[in-house]
C-alpha cells in the first residue's frame, strides 16, 4: 500500500475477527513502531505485546468510563469490546526520563504519538485494524503487566483483522478549517 493511501484510508477498528494475527505481520507493525523520530532520537518507547485472552478481558475491565463518553450516554468505554476480542493489543509505554522535557514540554508524549502513528498505519498496510485507546486504570493495568513505577503507560492498541472491511477513513474536516497561512486567521 502506497503511504498516502494508508494514511488516507486508516481509521479506527473496534471489532475485530478471531483470526491470529501472523507473527511476522506483528514483527512489521512493531518494527515500523521502533523506526519512529523521537527527541534527539533517545527511542524513550517501549511496548509490552498482549495476547494471553484472560490478560487482554482484564485489560479491557481497566478501560472505563471518561466524563467526555458519560456525557455522550457511554455506559462503557467504545472501545473496551475492541481490548476483549482482538487477538493482541500492544501497550505503548514510555521511559519519560529518556526524553526532554523543556520549558513544561514532556517529549515522551511527542515520541509515542509519532511511534503509535507509524503503528497504526503498518497494520493497516499489512490488513490489519488498530485503535488506540487512552483511558485505563494506569496504576492496576501497570500492576497487572509488572511495569515499574519510572515507566508511563501511554496507550492501548488494540490489532487484529477487522470484523468488516472498510475502504475509506473517518470524515475529516476540511482543509479551509483547520489550515491558515501566514497567521492564525479563523
Amino acid at each position: 500500500m502506497e503511504t498516502l493511501q494508508a494514511i488516507i484510508t486508516r481509521h479506527s477498528v473496534r471489532r475485530f475477527s478471531d483470526r491470529p494475527v501472523e507473527p511476522e505481520k506483528l514483527q512489521i507493525v512493531l518494527d515500523a513502531a521502533s523506526r519512529a523520530p523521537s527527541w534527539a532520537n533517545l527511542q524513550c518507547c517501549r511496548f509490552i505485546v498482549v495476547q494471553d485472552p484472560a490478560t487482554k478481558r482484564r485489560i479491557s475491565e481497566l478501560s472505563y468510563v471518561d466524563s467526555f463518553f458519560a456525557a455522550k450516554g457511554y455506559k462503557t468505554n467504545p472501545s473496551q469490546l475492541a481490548l476483549a476480542e482482538a487477538p493482541v493489543v500492544i501497550v505503548a509505554c514510555a521511559l519519560p526520563n529518556s526524553s526532554g522535557d523543556i520549558r513544561g514540554q514532556q517529549y515522551y508524549m511527542t515520541d509515542i504519538g509519532l511511534a503509535a502513528e507509524n503503528l497504526m498505519l503498518a497494520a493497516h498496510d499489512q490488513g490489519l485494524g488498530s485503535v488506540f485507546v487512552s483511558i485505563f486504570e494506569e496504576k492496576v493495568l501497570a500492576d497487572l503487566l509488572d511495569i515499574p513505577a519510572y515507566v508511563s503507560i501511554v496507550g492501548l492498541f488494540p490489532i487484529g483483522y477487522p470484523l468488516q472491511e472498510s475502504v475509506t477513513g473517518a470524515p475529516r474536516k476540511p482543509l479551509e478549517e483547520i489550515v491558515f497561512h501566514d497567521r492564525w486567521n479563523a
